[in-house]
């Protein structure tokens, strides 16, 4: 790894003012500072774990890589729902597993992950000695730990197959403590390292948090809940089915649904009673909003509205489920037959916030972990419970076999976490191919729908669905389990200036 292109940040330049969360994320420039005085209390330490937030979520690389957001929007672009419209800027190469080519994105993706961990990194080791109150030093840490934690879990999960595949395989290079120009780049730790680090990490937080209480309005802090939702997410890679549901429901249990209403409001307010964790903007700081213009179809602040779904999405949801009314054919020039699904929407300034955990998701991952321990009932009543809140008609367990239930929480899966990011990450957890079928009528014919146009009329055309059916692959193109086209290469950057990386 060449540290000084793409990890190493010394500490002068900690506190350069990248836009954040509300005003307290504000920083002013601090070029000139020593990383004596910058660590030297709680205050300033706590300014340079808002910073680093700040800079995970609102660095551009280029209009299609705005911060973290990123991630997500690529994970969705590669599964089964997403059609992405061609002609369309942004996420195409990835929709079209040919992501490989675009080096800002991986530049991007590397980037973000591990300038954060290098920050926390500094945190972490340095807190212990800054003057401040103990219990801000506790919480400061703990913080700095599970953002940590999520930097590598997510490296874990798209530079590797699945921990359950094999645990001893080649992940990332693992770091922790802070980098210098003369740090010796490293080599790609094993997946069970890195794991145990990650584990570590977020139980050493959850120790720190119980009793730290943040505003409705500043869930960008981690909190408790957030460090047992990514200790669900982080057994449920490794295949520790009982601990994965553990903490899926005590992350959830201070989250109530939200009602039919606050479904179709757009996906954009931190406030909603469901989101546990997630990234607010304003109309002054407002990069991460970007990322809309994407996943909005539904307005007309949006500039490319390129996430459409695949039609046979549409055959997934109960006709009496909330989120069934946010499918809409589209009628407007150049969108003919596309299937929209209307769940983000821009606020009327244009601006969005980032939802990054929901109590929906720790459910699904509840009921998974019940399912595949083999306790199918608690299973079903975890997921009927989400089903009820959205109207949908419940899972009757019956005589339904273990693959089964699972299955159907997958499904789910699928349906209520669409556009969130969990679409790639899901695919390599299961170990399963990506599945994109053509969209056809009752006649197995090309599928023919309705729209409005403009002026009001009525006109039959085409669904339009996916355009990318087969991986880039002359010899073996189909779509199967566990294939490298699924995961993120490296930079080419870090192939060039890391000769340790591949020993």
């Amino acid at each position: 790894m060449n540290l000084n292109k793409l990890t190493y940040i010394i500490a002068a330049v900690f506190l350069i003012p990248f836009l954040g969360c509300k005003k307290d994320l504000n920083t002013s420039p601090t070029n000139s500072v020593e990383s004596s005085a910058i660590y030297s209390n709680t205050a300033n330490i706590e300014t340079v774990l808002n910073g680093t937030w700040a800079y995970m979520h609102e660095t551009f690389f280029t209009f299609a890589n705005p911060g973290y957001s990123t991630i997500l929007r690529m994970s969705d672009a590669m599964g089964d729902d997403v059609a992405i419209i061609q002609n369309k800027y942004g996420y195409a190469d990835s929709y079209n597993f040919s992501h490989a080519s675009n080096t800002s994105r991986l530049s991007a993706i590397w980037t973000i992950l591990y300038k954060v961990i290098d920050n926390c990194n500094n945190i972490i080791t340095k807190i212990d000695a800054a003057s401040g109150p103990e219990a801000d030093k506790a919480r400061i840490k703990a913080q700095a730990l599970a953002l940590r934690a999520n930097s590598y879990l997510n490296l874990v999960t798209y530079y590797q197959f699945n921990y359950q595949v094999n645990p001893l395989a080649k992940g990332v290079p693992l770091y922790t403590e802070p980098t210098t120009p003369a740090t010796e780049p490293k080599a790609k730790s094993s997946l069970e390292d890195i794991y145990k680090l990650i584990v570590s990490d977020l139980t050493q937080a959850a120790q720190s948090l119980p009793t730290y209480k943040r505003p409705n309005t500043t869930k960008y802090k981690i909190n408790i809940d957030v460090v047992h939702g990514l200790l669900a997410r982080t057994y449920l890679n490794m295949g520790k089915w009982d601990l994965a549901a553990q903490e899926a429901l005590e992350a959830k249990k201070n989250y109530t649904y939200m009602s039919a209403g606050e479904y179709a409001n757009g996906f954009n307010d931190l406030k909603n009673s469901e989101w546990i964790w997630g990234q607010a903007q304003q109309a002054d700081q407002s990069n991460a909003s970007y990322s809309f213009h994407y996943i909005d179809v539904a307005t007309s602040a949006a500039y490319y509205y390129s996430f459409m779904a695949d039609p046979n999405f549409l055959k997934l949801f109960d006709a009496t489920d909330i989120r069934t009314k946010l499918f809409l054919w589209d009628g407007l020039p150049g969108r003919e037959g596309y299937l929209r699904y209307q769940k983000f929407k821009f606020r009327p300034d244009v601006t969005g916030d980032i939802v990054m955990m929901r109590s929906a998701e720790m459910t699904l991952i509840a009921a998974e972990g019940y399912a595949r321990n083999g306790d199918l009932s608690n299973a079903t009543t975890v997921l009927n419970e989400l089903l009820s809140a959205r109207q949908a008609s419940p899972f009757i367990l019956g005589s339904k076999s273990k693959e089964e239930v699972i299955a159907a929480i997958l499904i789910e899966r699928r349906k209520e976490l669409w556009g969130e990011g969990f679409s790639l990450s899901d695919i390599l957890r299961t170990q399963s191919a990506v599945v994109r079928l053509p969209a056809l009528g009752a006649d197995g014919q090309p599928l023919k729908v309705t729209v409005i146009t403009p002026d009001g009329k009525t006109k039959e055309v085409l669904a339009k669905q996916h355009t990318t059916l087969k991986f880039p692959d002359k010899e073996k193109p189909n779509f199967v389990p566990n294939s490298p086209y699924y995961l993120i290469p490296l930079p080419q950057a870090e192939l060039d200036n890391n000769p340790n990386i591949n020993k």
